[in-house]
């Protein structure tokens, strides 16, 4: 067998017992290659919409920045209208002697939407009372 028919040999070995038993150090590097281009694409997506949402917040259209309020008022509206203003009606309506039929509104939906606001309207007052300003 030539030297070259040998060498051949050998790399064909070699990628055989490098697919049976790959190198542990180099999967991990590959792996740990792998996360950092996540993590970094990750954070490129994360800066695009922080930037997106500074420029919404610094807008002084009501239809650009006033969205978030906007849902605010309306989840805050449907609570208020099922557990306050729907029962205080319909009791002020029964003591008329007035039967009523108030609409009920289906909370399932809205509720998550509700919480995810309150639950970041708490993370900013806390990074408020930290001194961290927005987008930082």
């Amino acid at each position: 067998m030539s030297m070259t028919g040998i060498g051949e040999v050998a790399n064909l070995a070699s990628t055989i017992v490098g697919k049976i038993w790959p190198d542990a150090s180099q999967a991990q590097k590959d792996a740990l290659t792998l996360e950092l281009a996540q993590m970094q694409a990750q954070t490129a997506a994360d800066a695009a919409q922080t930037s997106v949402n500074q420029a919404e917040a610094g807008n002084a259209s009501v239809f650009v920045a006033g969205w978030r309020p906007f849902i605010g008022w309306v989840c805050g509206s449907a609570f208020a209208w099922t557990f306050v203003l729907g029962p205080m009606v319909s009791y002020a309506a029964k003591l008329a002697g007035i039967t009523v039929a108030l609409p009920v509104l289906d909370l399932s939906e809205l509720t998550p939407v509700l919480l995810g606001m309150l639950g970041l309207g708490a993370m900013r007052t806390v990074e408020k009372v930290n001194g961290i300003k927005a987008g930082h």
